[in-house]
């Protein structure tokens, strides 16, 4: 019996599966391990696991996540996870592997994550080979809900959102004064998912032109910046998973052809995908 997670830094789906029974699936929060230790995912996974999983029964835990950027974060993660099933054999990898197994199985390519935060790969079939680095919230992260967000703020703040958007925005999140925005920016917890929490309002309005327009430019500047430095990135079909990838495929997709790439799969999220990977082992 097999668990596999996919996990962001705002939450984290998992699947119990094995080749013959039905898969069961339960969300937690996220396990980011820049912004927690291995005491606390212990606490908060061992309180969120459905009560009827049968831990010792499970043979393998497979994490992706966000923030495993190295042995020791990985470990962070690792330790906690073998607390908790100790009759398992633990991999923790970062997500952006998991983005290309689930899209591209054993095929090489080109795999990207448009979710709350931004990566990209080039894959082997085996493993990631070649990225171009996304930079994080504060110096990249072009088209990703953190991008997004933190312009629909901007402009909101700055008064520069049309009138009939401007009202819409805060009934919808009540951002409070530019004290309060500010001191939630820089002096509170997890701001990168402060920020992406306004990136939806992008979807919800998308009749709007300013909306359509705001995007267009996010996924223009995220292949300009991120995707065409890849080496012959023509060569390859553009993959994408993630919730902001999946809102605007559509817009992706002019990206992609503006840049004479071709479209290859768009998916919300890669847990099933994930799951029939592990299985086929």
């Amino acid at each position: 019996m097999l668990l596999i997670a996919d996990g962001g830094s705002t939450n984290c789906q998992w699947c119990l599966a094995d080749t013959t029974g039905p898969r069961q699936y339960f969300r937690t929060e996220g396990y980011n391990p820049y912004a927690v230790g291995t005491a606390a995912i212990v606490a908060s996974l061992g309180a969120a696991l459905p009560p009827a999983l049968p831990r010792a029964r499970v043979q393998a835990v497979h994490f992706y996540g966000a923030g495993i950027t190295d042995a020791s974060k990985a470990e962070v993660v690792a330790a906690a996870l073998r607390q908790l099933f100790p009759q398992a054999r633990v991999t923790v990898e970062e997500d952006m592997l998991a983005a290309a197994r689930a899209l591209l199985g054993r095929r090489a390519g080109l795999a990207a994550i448009l979710g709350t935060g931004q990566n990209s790969a080039l894959y082997d079939g085996r493993r990631l080979t070649h990225t171009v680095e996304g930079l994080s919230y504060i110096l990249g992260e072009e088209g990703a809900g953190t991008y997004l967000g933190k312009r629909l703020l901007r402009d909101f703040l700055r008064q520069r959102l049309p009138p009939e958007l401007h009202t819409a925005f805060a009934a919808s999140y009540q951002p409070g004064p530019l004290p309060t925005v500010l001191d939630r920016v820089y002096a509170q917890p997890a701001p990168n998912r402060y920020l992406a929490g306004f990136a939806p309002f992008a979807h919800q309005h998308y009749a709007h032109p300013y909306c359509q327009a705001l995007v267009e430019e996010a996924m223009e500047a995220f292949f300009t910046q991120i995707i065409t430095q890849y080496p012959n990135y023509q060569s390859h079909t553009f993959n994408c998973i993630g919730s902001v990838g999946y809102a605007f495929r559509e817009a992706l997709a002019a990206a992609a052809a503006r840049h004479g790439m071709p479209m290859g799969t768009v998916l919300q999220s890669p847990i099933e995908a994930l799951v029939d990977y592990h299985l086929a082992d």
